[in-house]
């Protein structure tokens, strides 16, 4: 392995992602094109994952039977097409087929694309590997939108940003080089369809990075939408991508902490993060919602998301690709179904309280887990107690010879 090989491979998981949100600035001219109302927005969401999910549970393991270059070209692939459908036929209704290939293309390189890191950089880095798919994907999810946003301001109104023709122009390249990267691990003689793993110990992360993506989905879903409401829909794209750089700024911080404090400091920020941005909605104000945006890329892309990630490959070392599958099957769940659900809502009591709703089922949510956390880690110290008194007990008989004579 060279040392440009983990680097070109972080490019491809970022090309993949860059893809995914590239739309999200243009959520409300859709909408007005089509007539739709804010609830509308949310169908990208269902959309995407109705894509990914299938994929994740039924492909997951794919990489482990076919190798993992195969489904990370398919994905970039994926990406180019949906990407040129977009640009070549802008429509609610092409949004949507857009969003399921990208859900297809996310489901198959996520997977992929963390144990073929783990393999190229060597189990002794698993951590630093990690490291290496989280940021790739971090800035991928918030570059796209970066791009786009920046590209309207330049070029004005257009369903066609040139945000659009460069990822058309990196993706087929990029497949190419990827089909030079070094295959590490021999394909498996394995069924194609693998379901995900889910390792012991590993649900806690997996539903704090369910509750954490939640957050993300939802600032996602309504930043275009509050943004319009004060006529700055252009910033939409660089708001969006500061609700995913903050994260990426965080987690040389989250890697130099274990797994589970950085997992307890995400948890603590995830509210924090909701709050800012619920209160900058109800009184129409920017730096509340920046504010808010910020402790939510924090928490969601640098704690909870490198936490969850590196404890998850360090619990299935044999599986990697299908434990990954596994953790982005918890955190898709959580980044679309409360979205969803939020979106109908908004379209019958409004925007601003449905994101109420969203954030007291949250709360709750976030003390049930804290609470399930806390009764394990209780429990934990009782047994860690009694094996280290069970040993001390032993001592004193070890000591004495089973045959001495009791003193008279």
């Amino acid at each position: 392995m060279t040392p440009l090989h983990a680097p070109l491979l972080a490019l491809c998981l970022f090309a993949v992602t860059f893809a995914v949100n590239l739309q999200a600035p243009l959520y409300p001219a859709y909408l007005a094109q089509a007539g739709l109302g804010a609830g509308a927005a949310t169908l990208a969401f269902a959309a995407y994952v109705a894509g990914l999910m299938p994929t994740l549970i039924l492909l997951g393991g794919l990489s482990d039977r076919v190798g993992r270059r195969a489904p990370l070209v398919c994905a970039l692939l994926l990406s180019f097409a949906a990407t040129l459908l977009l640009a070549l036929s802008p429509g609610w209704a092409e949004l949507a087929a857009a969003r399921v290939l990208l859900g297809i293309g996310t489901g198959l390189a996520t997977p992929a694309g963390t144990a073929w890191m783990a393999e190229l950089m060597g189990e002794a880095r698993a951590k630093p590997a990690a490291l290496m798919v989280t940021s790739a994907t971090t800035l991928g999810f918030g570059g796209g939108a970066l791009a786009t946003g920046l590209s309207l301001m330049a070029q004005g109104p257009s369903f066609a940003p040139a945000s659009f023709w460069a990822l058309l122009i990196a993706a087929p390249p990029l497949a190419l080089a990827c089909l030079r990267l070094p295959r590490i691990a021999p394909p498996r003689r394995v069924s194609p369809l693998r379901l995900p793993v889910f390792p012991a110990g590993s649900a806690p992360y997996g539903l704090a990075l369910a509750l954490a993506w939640a957050s993300t989905g939802m600032t996602i879903a309504a930043t275009p939408l509050l943004l319009a409401r004060l006529e700055l829909d252009s910033w939409s794209g660089p708001v969006i991508f500061l609700a995913l750089f903050v994260g990426f700024l965080c987690q040389p911080l989250a890697r130099r902490t274990s797994n589970p404090r950085a997992l307890r400091i995400g948890l603590g920020l995830i509210p924090l993060g909701f709050a800012g941005l619920l209160a900058g909605a109800a009184t129409a104000s920017v730096p509340l919602i920046l504010l808010g945006t910020a402790l939510t890329s924090a928490a969601s892309y640098g704690f909870v998301y490198l936490a969850a990630l590196s404890e998850v490959s360090a619990l299935a070392p044999e599986n990697r690709a299908r434990a990954a599958a596994g953790l982005f099957v918890y955190a898709y769940c959580g980044f679309s179904a409360p979205v969803v659900a939020a979106g109908a809502l908004a379209d019958r009591i409004g925007l601003v309280p449905a994101m109420g709703v969203f954030f007291a089922a949250q709360l709750a949510c976030l003390l049930a887990l804290a609470g399930a956390m806390a009764r394990a880690g209780r429990l934990r110290a009782r047994r860690a107690q009694t094996s280290a008194a069970a040993p001390a007990a032993a001592a004193p008989a070890a000591a004495s010879p089973s045959g001495a004579r009791r003193p008279r």
